[in-house]
């Protein structure tokens, strides 16, 4: 267990990398490269819908890897879609700007947005299902926990060498090539991650299954369609969340408040090592006291922290930030922590890869996608303090809420000993 978690985190770390790293460049760059006709504030949300592309093709990613995941096996899945993350991440550090080749510039980096989601999409579902399915019940949140620490190490690897080139490169050395380094770092990345995988062993849950499915995705609409909305609802307020601290806070703070891209990115990676490190405890509670529980907890004190992290974030403080952001963090992982033991629960083997991904990148649309987009337009016309950010993730925790009441407890009921009888 020990070996594959750590094969599941480092792949994970690394293809959620590869997603952040675009994440942080659309927040701070790629508006004024790729779309420098446009106004301020009309090429920052063409660049965050650029991000958001990759939210959408997640799903369908999903359904592929999901595919091949639940007829072929979850180790395939976890190659194919580490290369393609990979390969599609180092071309974007090559494409011209705007400048230099006119529309075909943003075109070519939407079209690769979509393959690095597409990639993402099936990574997930492989890398937490071969974990889960190898773990002992009663630690199973435990060991799925790892792979869930990936994407805090992904991010916190992306933000650092952003912040390492912010902090040796002046402004236009980093706008002319400085930000595509961390693109072309993920070449190195991928190679290292497949040397990890390439030994990893087929799940034992999958090699006992006889009657594969024959086209997953329609058995999971068809059997489980209900519960897949359920799932992507319950899941949207912590994407939402996460991507409102870490992606559409730089570009408030930075360009509405005047705080330095240093001092901010340095903020959003001290809450995300707090966040990781809280991984492992908050998945051992679960298997402890239950996912749902976890997840309902988690999904509340989202709800209720929303308005005091927008209200810290407007003072333009540091220390102040740094609270709200960490606040905000420790309730997303409070029900984040649960996922990858709750999903692959939720469904029959034969279907799980399918099922678990597709409510898990559905939910991603849902939160990921859209909130920067809708942050940044909320917030134009706000002062200091945009309130109705707070308000919008405020009633997206809301729904979320709703839909975790509305799923089943899944935890494994240890099996009492029995005592021999004597006499």
């Amino acid at each position: 267990m020990p070996r594959l978690a750590a094969a599941s985190l480092a792949g994970t770390a690394i293809e959620f990398y590869d997603f952040f790293v675009y994440g942080t460049a659309a927040a701070l760059v790629l508006g004024p490269l790729f779309f420098p006709t446009f106004s301020p504030l009309t090429g920052t949300l063409a660049a965050f819908g650029t991000f958001g592309v990759g939210f959408l093709a997640r799903p369908l990613g999903s359904v592929l890897f999901g595919h091949l995941g639940d007829r072929r096996g979850r180790r395939p899945v976890l190659v194919l879609s580490l290369l393609l993350t990979g390969a599609s991440t180092v071309a974007v550090g090559c494409v011209p700007s705007y400048g230099s080749i006119g529309v075909a510039a943003p075109v070519m980096l939407l079209v690769l947005r979509f393959f690095q989601g597409l990639g993402l999409g099936g990574e997930w579902g492989g890398a937490v299902l071969l974990t889960a399915e190898h773990a002992p019940p009663g630690r199973r949140a435990l060991w799925s926990s790892f792979p869930q620490v990936g994407p805090a190490i992904g991010f916190v690897l992306a933000n650092g060498v952003v912040l390492a080139l912010s902090a040796t490169l002046s402004d236009a050395e980093f706008a002319r090539w400085g930000w595509r380094v961390p693109f072309w770092a993920a070449g190195a990345l991928a190679l290292g991650g497949l040397l990890l995988r390439w030994s990893i062993v087929e799940s034992p849950r999958f090699l006992e299954i006889d009657d594969h499915a024959r086209v997953p995705f329609v058995e999971v609409v068809r059997h489980h369609g209900r519960l897949v909305l359920l799932t992507a609802g319950a899941l949207s307020a912590g994407y939402a969340v996460f991507y409102t601290v870490t992606t559409w806070s730089l570009t408030f703070a930075t360009e509405r408040l005047g705080v330095s891209r240093t001092v901010m990115l340095t903020c959003v990676m001290a809450a995300v090592v707090v966040k990781a490190s809280l991984t492992p405890f908050m998945a051992l509670l679960a298997d402890r006291f239950g996912r749902r529980p976890m997840c309902l907890t988690g999904c509340a004190a989202c709800g209720l922290w929303m308005l005091p992290m927008i209200a810290l974030l407007g003072t333009g403080q540091p220390l102040l930030m740094f609270l709200g952001i960490l606040g905000a963090l420790v309730s997303f992982i409070t029900m984040f922590a649960v996922i990858a033991a709750y999903l692959p629960e939720l469904y029959e083997a034969r279907v799980r890869c399918t099922g678990a991904a597709v409510g898990y990148n559905l939910g991603g649309v849902l939160g990921g996608a859209l909130t920067p987009i809708v942050a940044t337009a909320l917030a134009e016309h706000s002062g200091r303090v945009p309130w109705g950010v707070g308000a919008y993730l405020t009633g997206v925790a809301l729904l979320s809420l709703a839909c975790f009441a509305l799923l089943p407890e899944t935890r494994p009921v240890p099996v009492p000993a029995v005592e021999p009888v004597t006499g």
